[in-house]
């Protein structure tokens, strides 16, 4: 097999499957030789990323990150994604050890906000560990945008949207996702990003607008047609 994109999901394995499916409907394709191929590693067994990063004790989850960075890049991909906002904090710092480049979701969502809102305010839906790297708030800036992070509070509904409801596999909850709308809105915000990976499967049921809630793996999944040589549907 030639021309080979790597996935690394598994972080978690829904948000992973739901990549993977972007893929496919988003490559403009007659035929099923118009499709790209790739290559999913689904490491569900990876240590949780928020836990490691706030504990300061990211080696091996780092070590296990690259590990299999590497596999991929061994077995013949031309890039890699990663289907997990929070890992790229450490991709970030190693990817220079590749010989391939990796599509980063965070760069390329930053981007995309600044051609989309320049000197506008999008806030930053994320996990904890994600908000304390501060990566997509210092990509945001270099574009122009003004990250606007939730309350406390809001911060709270963003992880238990995340951990209680998708990650668990568990109902959806309306009232919280009503309440953290409100707080974004009435804040001034143009747009919200989904920077975790679960909380786009939540904008799949309806619990988020489709205009306001943007999911950066669309955004990666169209970097990646495009780099792989093909033509975004």
């Amino acid at each position: 097999m030639e021309n080979i994109l790597g996935i690394l999901g598994g972080m978690g394995p829904m948000a992973s499957q739901k990549f993977c499916e972007l893929l496919i409907s988003r490559t403009k394709a007659d035929t099923d030789r118009d499709h790209i191929n790739f290559i999913l590693l689904n490491h569900a067994t990876m240590p949780d990323r928020t836990a490691s990063i706030l504990s300061g004790n990211t080696a091996e989850l780092e070590r296990l990150l690259y590990e299999d960075c590497k596999q991929l890049q061994d077995l013949g991909c031309r890039a890699i994604c990663v289907a997990c906002n929070t890992s790229h904090y450490l991709i970030h710092k190693f990817e220079n050890r590749l010989s391939i480049p990796v599509i980063s979701i965070v760069r390329e969502s930053a981007k995309e906000m600044g051609r989309r809102f320049p000197g506008g305010r999008v806030a930053v839906l994320a996990t904890d560990g994600t908000v304390k790297t501060r990566l997509f708030q210092e990509a945001l800036m270099a574009q122009g945008v003004e990250p606007y992070l939730p309350s406390a509070e809001g911060q709270k509904l963003v992880m238990h949207l995340i951990y209680d409801c998708v990650k668990a596999s568990r109902p959806t909850d309306r009232a919280a996702a009503k309440a953290l709308d409100r707080e974004l809105k009435s804040a001034g915000c143009s747009a919200a990003l989904l920077a975790c990976t679960e909380l786009p499967l939540l904008r799949d049921v309806g619990l988020f607008g489709i205009e306001f809630y943007i999911d950066p793996m669309e955004i990666m999944a169209d970097r990646a047609i495009e780099f792989m040589g093909k033509e975004v549907r």
